[in-house]
């Protein structure tokens, strides 16, 4: 009887592990569907021309309606209410999140600037939406001066611990190519398509579209 328990135990411990391994998915986002790119002034566009920016070049691509909510300067920690908003005026199937910049630059710790953007997928979470994390850079001078950004560590984790998907490495990797530069914290017109292509790319994978 010891023995069958104990052959239990494993046998839970493995189809738990299986679980927890099955890689996210989500459910497809039809044509014309309305998708909130909410973010900071990356997601808006600076650095290049009106339309350039990620999240127009995202609608071309997908055939999706993709609406613009970022905001130069915003943080993850003023974010709450303005998401709740969009959420509210345009109830998405999708939300994809780039947020965090802003509070590295004032200098908000990595663990606080997590919590902020945890309640943002939770917000977004609740209204019905399906919610993707894109990862940003903590831009600090080390970081700057090296010429080699790589996401804060958090949003890998962060991901993990809310179960959404993470879109890793597409903005810091235009930061570490001086061509796709307009600036040293955004990208130009060349990085913002770049950045679209990759963000295109991982929600094939995700099997979005």
């Amino acid at each position: 009887m010891r023995q069958l328990l104990k052959l239990l135990l494993i046998v839970t411990a493995l189809l738990g592990l299986l679980a927890c391994s099955k890689p996210l998915v989500l459910e497809k986002v039809p044509p014309q569907a309305r998708v909130l790119a909410f973010g900071d002034s990356v997601t808006y566009g600076t650095g290049a021309q009106a339309g350039e920016d990620w999240p127009t070049l995202l609608a071309a691509k997908t055939g999706w309606t993709v609406i613009n909510g970022g905001v130069p300067g915003a943080t993850a920690a003023q974010g709450k209410e303005r998401l709740q908003g969009l959420l509210a005026e345009h109830e998405p199937a999708l939300v994809l999140i780039e947020m965090g910049g802003n509070d590295f630059l004032k200098r908000t710790p990595d663990k606080q600037v997590k919590e902020h953007v945890r309640v943002l997928i939770q917000t977004a979470r609740s209204s019905g939406a399906q919610v993707v994390l894109i990862g940003v850079p903590n831009l600090s001078l080390v970081a700057l001066l090296s010429g080699k950004p790589y996401d804060a560590d958090f949003y890998a984790d962060l991901a993990k611990e809310e179960k959404v998907p993470l879109i890793a490495d597409v903005f810091a990797a235009q930061l570490r190519d001086e061509a796709l530069k307009a600036d040293p914290i955004h990208p130009n017109a060349q990085g913002y398509r770049a950045m679209a292509e990759g963000i295109y790319a991982r929600l094939r994978e995700l099997k979005s579209l």
